[in-house]
Formats: structure tokens, C-alpha cells, sequence
């Protein structure tokens, strides 16, 4: 079974960036906060699910390769 989540960046801050993801890039309407410092992921709704997670490992691979914070993206397996 195919999963495919999206993912927007909102803001940044000098301490965390913040993102916008779902399944659906016209309906995206849960939030993600990365901590720039331990790069840990936090869920805007408290829910760490499989769409939260995908979202979260691909925006950190992402800095990873580059160094610097996707505008957006998105990730499927």
C-alpha cells in the first residue's frame, strides 16, 4: 500500500521552523514544529502517527542533504 504525505513551511524562528502537512497538498491542516537545536519534531495536535512521522523524517533528511529547512516537499513510499 502506497503513502504520500506533503509537507509546507509556515514560519521559522530563530529556535524552531514550523510546518503545514497532510495526505493532500490543497487540504493540509496539521502542524509540525521542528526544534532547530535537537531537531525533534513535535506534533501540532499531540498525535504522533505514521503521516506525522513520514512528514517528520523527510523534512530533517531534506536538511540533512542540504543545510538548510525545506520550503516544502513531500515523501512516498
Amino acid at each position: 500500500m502506497a503513502a504520500i504525505v506533503y509537507f509546507n513551511r509556515i514560519a521559522e524562528g530563530a529556535d524552531s521552523v514550523q510546518y503545514v502537512f497532510g495526505d493532500d497538498p490543497q487540504t493540509m491542516t496539521r502542524t509540525l514544529t521542528v526544534d532547530k537545536g535537537s531537531r525533534r519534531s513535535a506534533s501540532g495536535d499531540g498525535k504522533a502517527d505514521y503521516e506525522f512521522l513520514k512528514a517528520s523524517r523527510k523534512i530533517n533528511a531534506k536538511f540533512a542533504e542540504s543545510g538548510s529547512w525545506p520550503e516544502r516537499g513531500m515523501s512516498v513510499s
